[in-house]
Protein backbone atom coordinates (compact mmCIF):
# COMPACT_ATOMS: atom_id res chain seq x y z
CA UNK A 1 0.00 0.00 0.00
CA UNK A 2 1.22 3.34 -0.91
CA UNK A 3 1.54 6.56 1.21
CA UNK A 4 -1.67 8.11 -0.63
CA UNK A 5 -3.63 4.59 -0.22
CA UNK A 6 -2.50 5.03 3.81
CA UNK A 7 -4.18 8.30 4.12
CA UNK A 8 -7.22 7.70 2.35
CA UNK A 9 -7.33 4.85 4.50
CA UNK A 10 -7.11 7.06 8.11
CA UNK A 11 -9.02 9.62 6.37
CA UNK A 12 -12.19 7.25 5.76
CA UNK A 13 -11.60 5.93 9.50
CA UNK A 14 -11.59 9.40 10.52
CA UNK A 15 -14.72 10.05 8.87
CA UNK A 16 -16.78 7.37 9.68
CA UNK A 17 -15.46 8.31 13.70
CA UNK A 18 -16.71 12.23 12.76
CA UNK A 19 -20.09 9.94 12.12
CA UNK A 20 -22.70 13.39 11.63
CA UNK A 21 -19.56 16.05 11.63
CA UNK A 22 -18.08 13.81 8.77
CA UNK A 23 -17.35 17.11 7.12
CA UNK A 24 -15.24 18.39 9.99
CA UNK A 25 -12.62 15.95 9.47
CA UNK A 26 -9.25 18.22 7.85
CA UNK A 27 -5.82 17.05 7.03
CA UNK A 28 -3.17 19.54 6.89
CA UNK A 29 -5.71 22.38 6.74
CA UNK A 30 -4.23 25.62 5.24
CA UNK A 31 -4.64 28.52 8.01
CA UNK A 32 -7.32 30.57 6.02
CA UNK A 33 -10.03 27.69 6.27
CA UNK A 34 -12.49 28.47 9.12
CA UNK A 35 -13.36 24.77 11.04
CA UNK A 36 -16.51 23.48 12.39
CA UNK A 37 -16.47 22.45 15.57
CA UNK A 38 -16.42 19.54 17.03
CA UNK A 39 -13.21 18.72 14.55
CA UNK A 40 -10.62 16.07 13.85
CA UNK A 41 -7.55 17.81 11.84
CA UNK A 42 -4.38 15.56 11.31
CA UNK A 43 -1.15 15.45 9.87
CA UNK A 44 1.38 13.69 8.50
CA UNK A 45 4.82 14.01 11.06
CA UNK A 46 7.12 11.12 9.88
CA UNK A 47 7.59 8.54 7.15
CA UNK A 48 10.06 5.72 8.52
CA UNK A 49 12.16 3.90 5.66
CA UNK A 50 13.21 0.79 6.14
CA UNK A 51 16.51 -0.47 3.92
CA UNK A 52 18.34 -2.89 2.73
CA UNK A 53 21.00 -2.80 -0.01
CA UNK A 54 19.99 0.61 0.41
CA UNK A 55 16.68 0.63 -1.16
CA UNK A 56 13.35 1.26 0.50
CA UNK A 57 11.11 -1.84 1.21
CA UNK A 58 9.15 -0.97 4.04
CA UNK A 59 7.57 2.55 4.63
CA UNK A 60 5.88 3.38 7.48
CA UNK A 61 4.06 6.95 8.15
CA UNK A 62 2.76 8.31 11.52
CA UNK A 63 0.33 11.16 11.69
CA UNK A 64 -1.05 13.73 14.04
CA UNK A 65 -4.80 13.62 15.00
CA UNK A 66 -6.27 16.43 17.22
CA UNK A 67 -9.45 16.00 17.64
CA UNK A 68 -10.86 19.48 19.20
CA UNK A 69 -14.65 19.74 20.62
CA UNK A 70 -16.34 22.20 22.66
CA UNK A 71 -17.37 18.28 25.13
CA UNK A 72 -15.36 17.76 27.67
CA UNK A 73 -16.19 14.53 27.90
CA UNK A 74 -15.84 14.23 23.33
CA UNK A 75 -17.88 10.87 22.05
CA UNK A 76 -15.12 11.40 19.35
CA UNK A 77 -12.12 11.62 20.76
CA UNK A 78 -13.04 8.32 22.46
CA UNK A 79 -13.33 6.59 19.44
CA UNK A 80 -10.49 7.82 18.57
CA UNK A 81 -8.77 5.83 21.26
CA UNK A 82 -9.59 2.49 19.53
CA UNK A 83 -7.65 3.24 16.30
CA UNK A 84 -5.00 0.48 15.78
CA UNK A 85 -1.60 1.30 16.80
CA UNK A 86 -3.20 4.56 17.86
CA UNK A 87 -1.49 6.05 21.06
CA UNK A 88 -3.15 9.21 23.41
CA UNK A 89 -0.17 11.61 23.48
CA UNK A 90 -1.64 14.63 25.66
CA UNK A 91 -4.74 16.84 26.11
CA UNK A 92 -4.82 20.76 26.63
CA UNK A 93 -7.42 23.54 26.29
CA UNK A 94 -6.69 26.81 24.09
CA UNK A 95 -9.75 29.11 23.21
CA UNK A 96 -12.57 27.26 25.26
CA UNK A 97 -12.02 24.36 23.47
CA UNK A 98 -10.73 21.32 24.43
CA UNK A 99 -7.81 19.04 22.42
CA UNK A 100 -6.45 15.70 22.43
CA UNK A 101 -3.69 15.10 20.83
CA UNK A 102 -2.96 11.62 19.40
CA UNK A 103 -0.04 9.60 17.55
CA UNK A 104 -1.04 6.62 14.67
CA UNK A 105 1.40 4.70 12.49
Amino acid sequence: MDLLDQRKQLDASLQQIAGEHSGHVYYQPPSNVQMTYPAIRYRLMDIDSRHADNIPYLLGTQYEIIVIDRDPDSVIAGKVTSLPRCSFNRFYTAKNLNHWVFTIY
